[in-house]
């Protein structure tokens, strides 16, 4: 706007200066005319004319001389001053021109950042909700409905044991054999975590505790009978 402003200005001052111009150019046509007439009238004198009318011929002269050259001074100067004031027109005119062309090219990467940014967020966008989605799923995979185990009877015709025997040591090691009943458990727990059913882990858990008071239980009845 600063530039257009100036423009404009300078423009408005042309019409004056040429003006300007034109008028010294019409003085020192003037004194130039004047100047030749003089030189004119100079050479029309013969022996005759008296010495003091050559005198003023010449001292007009003189003073015609000095005033063409002043007027072509001053037309010099009019014109430097036109001539300068249609260069600052044409500066401000290529300034603008030139900043008008590097704002089209930084506009025209603007809108390409802004089509890449709006293609990255609607990626970004759709990522999100892919995300959500498949957390969604993960979790309503990782979190079923527990359900409760129906309990088990034992079948009439089976009698409970009465003492689980004692497991024989071995003589070299002192180690123990587990149990059949831990082995059972070991077994269930096994089973139940290869089901792939919703409460695996609840049911395992349980089975290996079993398992440890069955070792529990063993290991008192040992205490006891070595006393």
């Amino acid at each position: 706007p600063r530039l257009l402003h100036h423009i404009s200005a300078r423009y408005q001052s042309l019409p004056t200066m040429q003006a300007n111009v034109d008028a010294a150019q019409a003085e020192c046509d003037k004194a130039h005319n004047r100047t030749r007439a003089l030189e004119a009238e100079l050479n029309k004198i013969d022996y005759t004319t008296p010495a003091e009318t050559i005198r003023q011929l010449q001292e007009a002269i003189t003073e015609a001389i000095m005033q063409e050259n002043s007027c072509e001074d001053e037309l010099e100067h009019c014109r430097m001053r036109l001539e300068s004031h249609k260069s600052l027109i044409y500066f401000f005119e290529s300034e603008v021109e030139f900043n008008k062309t590097h704002l089209d090219g930084e506009t025209a990467k603007r809108d390409v950042l802004l089509d890449d940014l709006k293609r990255a967020q609607t990626a970004y966008d759709d990522a999100c909700k892919a995300y959500e989605e498949a957390k969604a799923a993960a979790d309503k995979t990782a979190s079923p409905e527990i359900t409760q185990p129906t309990e088990t009877t034992p079948p009439s015709n089976s009698t409970q044991p009465t003492e689980t025997t004692q497991p024989t040591g071995s003589p070299a090691t002192g180690k123990y054999a587990p149990s059949s009943s831990t082995k059972q458990a070991d077994t269930t727990a096994g089973k139940l975590a290869n089901t792939g059913d919703a409460a695996p882990s609840a049911i395992a858990l349980a089975a290996i505790a079993a398992a440890g008071l069955g070792i529990t239980a063993t290991a008192t009845r040992r205490i006891r009978n070595s006393k």
